[in-house]
């Protein structure tokens, strides 16, 4: 059984890692520090959401998705940071208390904790708006239509009929709104709702990294296969921290799932079925890369990781 398998990073993916969240970090930062800034508390607001850690696994899939392609991880980059900023302002909404009410999030207090409420949430938006900003800039390619594709994807699979939505499912799943005749989800449901809410950002990752490269029309089917089977498999690793893990490990809050009444795989299907499913999606994965050959390496390291990780 390899390193990977086991949940532990590789040598090569982790300095892979490395490299990628520092690259990315810095433009961010650069990125804060170039936009126009009415508030030194907003941008220091928007720094300790974007910049407090975290492993930076969606920059890390663009820049080798792109890799597949020939494609530098520098020309990649504005790609992965715009992504990136996405994700960390859905980290500081998801964590307000109108939602999941969190104090943790990677081992640091929440943003509406180290500030507060209404700078979290301009924080939050400061960033979803620059990863905009990023891509509509030259230097996110040189190709006018690349750009134009990369903000249509990134604004698609962030937006109603992607991640925003499916939090809007998540939170309707928890019974926070009253319906007629609610029940429980089933397991279609569910995997709709987390293709939705963890899935789509990921998928957009593989998505800009093929889009930045080139990719024939057979190629980005083939990664968007692999990105929804690691995005089903991100989630349901996820859940199983949540049940499993300790909040010292993982970073944040454990066992709000049950408590909140969430729609999990886990719940449906039991610890040992769930990680019977992530064996299958881990097998899905790599044989979607295969076209690639040995070029995918560290993308199969990759699924390996996100499925079988202990944070």
């Amino acid at each position: 059984m390899t390193a990977a398998s086991t949940g532990d990073l590789s040598t090569r993916l982790a300095d892979s890692l490395s490299a990628t969240a520092e690259a990315v970090s810095t433009y961010i930062e650069a990125a804060i520090a170039a936009s126009a800034q009415p508030s030194a508390r907003l941008a220091a607001a928007m720094r300790h959401g974007a910049l407090a850690g975290g492993k930076r696994l969606r920059p890390l899939l663009v820049v080798e998705t792109a890799a597949l392609f020939g494609v530098a991880p520098t020309a990649a980059l504005p790609a992965a940071a715009a992504l990136e900023c996405v994700h960390c302002y859905s980290l500081v909404h998801d964590d307000l208390p109108a939602m999941d009410d969190d104090d943790l999030r990677r081992g640091q207090p929440t943003v509406h904790r180290a500030f507060d409420e209404a700078t979290a949430i301009l924080a939050g938006d400061g960033l979803l708006t620059l990863a905009f900003e990023i891509l509509a800039r030259p230097e996110a390619g040189p190709d006018a239509q690349v750009r134009i594709a990369l903000v249509a994807g990134l604004a698609r699979a962030a937006g109603a009929a992607g991640m925003v939505g499916g939090q809007m499912l998540d939170l309707a799943a928890e019974g926070r709104f009253e319906t007629a005749g609610r029940r429980a989800l089933d397991l279609s449901e569910i995997q709709h709702l987390q293709s939705l809410k963890t899935g789509a950002l990921l998928r957009h990752a593989c998505e800009a990294g093929a889009l930045v490269g080139g990719a024939s029309p057979g190629q980005m089917l083939a990664l968007d296969a692999y990105a929804q089977a690691i995005g089903r498999a991100f989630q349901i690793a996820d859940d199983l921290l949540d049940v499993e893990g300790d909040a010292g490990t993982v970073g944040k809050a454990v066992g709000k799932d049950a408590a909140a009444g969430k729609a999990t795989l886990v719940g449906l299907m039991g610890v040992e079925g769930a990680r019977e499913e992530l064996d299958r999606l881990v097998h899905m994965a790599e044989a979607a890369l295969a076209p690639f050959g040995s070029k995918a390496t560290l993308l199969v390291e990759a699924a390996r990781f996100i499925a079988y990780r202990r944070n």
